[in-house]
C-alpha cells in the first residue's frame, strides 16, 4: 500500500437548526491511493466531527445515495477518488438545486412526487392469468428500453441540469428516463397515461437541451436522449390527434 499523504477536504456545512447561512470548514485527512471521497468524509466524521451529515449505503456505485457536488461537480463520492484531486484542496457541497435538509443531505421529496408520476412501473396491455405464462420478450425488445432501466434515481443529473435550477416544478431528466425505460417496455400499454406527464406545462418541452445532465449519469443512462424521443413522441401524439376518427380516443 502506498504511504499515507494528507489532503485538505472543504466542506459546506449547514445546520438550519443552529446556522443561518451554509459555511466552510476545511479538514486536513490522512489518505491512500485506494481511498474514496465518501471515505474520506467517513474520516471527518470519525475523527474531527460527528455530527457531519451525508448519505451513503452500497460504497458500490448502485445505490446512488452518496453523491454530492465534488469541485462542483455533482459525482458519486464512492467512486470518486482522492488521488485524483491531490496536491490540490477538494471541496464537498450538498447536491446542487436541492434544498439542504442539512451538511451534505438533500430533500429528495419533489424528486421523489416527479418520479411517482410517471408511473414507474410496468401497467399491462392486456390482463393475463398466470396459467398463462410469462410475457416473453426478444433480445431486441429487451435492448429497446435496458439502458434507461440501469437508473439508480442518484439524481445527479438533476444537480446538472439549468432548467430545473431555474424551475424546480420540471420534471426533469431522470424521471423523464425512468418514463421512458416503462414507455419502451413492450409489456407495457401505459404511455397514454403518462403522456398527460411528457406534454404537461412541466414537461419535455421546458428543457433547454444543455445534455449536462447525461454527462455527469454514473450509468450512462442517457437521460438527455430520452428527453429529446419524449419530445418527439409528444409532437406526434399531438398531430395524430387531428387524423384519427372521431371517437377514436386510440
Amino acid at each position: 500500500m502506498s504511504e499515507p499523504r494528507i489532503i485538505e477536504i472543504e466542506v459546506l456545512r449547514y445546520n438550519p437548526e443552529s446556522d443561518a447561512a451554509p459555511r466552510s470548514e476545511v479538514y486536513k485527512v490522512p489518505f491512500t491511493d485506494d481511498m474514496s471521497v465518501l471515505q474520506g468524509a467517513q474520516y471527518i466524521k470519525d475523527n474531527f466531527d460527528g455530527s457531519l451529515t451525508f448519505r451513503w449505503s452500497c460504497r458500490m456505485a448502485i445505490c446512488g445515495s452518496c453523491g454530492m457536488m465534488i469541485n462542483g461537480i455533482p459525482k458519486l463520492s464512492c467512486e470518486t477518488f482522492l488521488r485524483d484531486y491531490y496536491p490540490n484542496r477538494v471541496s464537498l457541497e450538498a447536491l446542487a438545486h436541492f434544498p439542504i435538509e442539512k451538511d451534505l443531505v438533500v430533500d429528495w421529496s419533489g424528486f421523489m412526487e416527479k418520479l411517482e408520476s410517471v408511473h414507474p412501473y410496468i401497467i399491462p396491455k392486456e390482463e393475463r392469468a398466470i396459467e398463462e405464462g410469462e410475457y416473453l420478450q426478444t433480445p431486441k425488445q429487451f435492448a429497446e428500453y435496458i439502458q434507461y432501466a440501469a437508473c439508480i434515481n442518484c439524481t445527479l443529473c438533476y444537480s446538472a441540469c439549468p432548467q430545473f435550477g431555474l424551475d424546480p416544478d420540471f420534471i426533469g431528466p431522470g424521471a423523464m428516463a425512468i418514463l421512458h425505460r416503462y414507455n419502451a417496455d413492450s409489456r407495457d400499454g401505459g404511455a397514454d397515461t403518462r403522456m398527460e406527464v411528457v406534454a404537461s406545462e412541466d414537461g419535455v418541452f421546458t428543457c433547454s437541451a444543455a445534455a449536462y445532465c447525461s454527462e455527469v449519469c454514473p450509468k450512462h443512462v442517457d437521460p438527455a436522449k430520452a428527453v429529446n424521443i419524449n419530445k418527439i413522441n409528444a409532437s406526434l401524439d399531438y398531430f395524430l390527434r387531428f387524423l384519427r376518427p372521431k371517437g377514436d380516443s386510440q
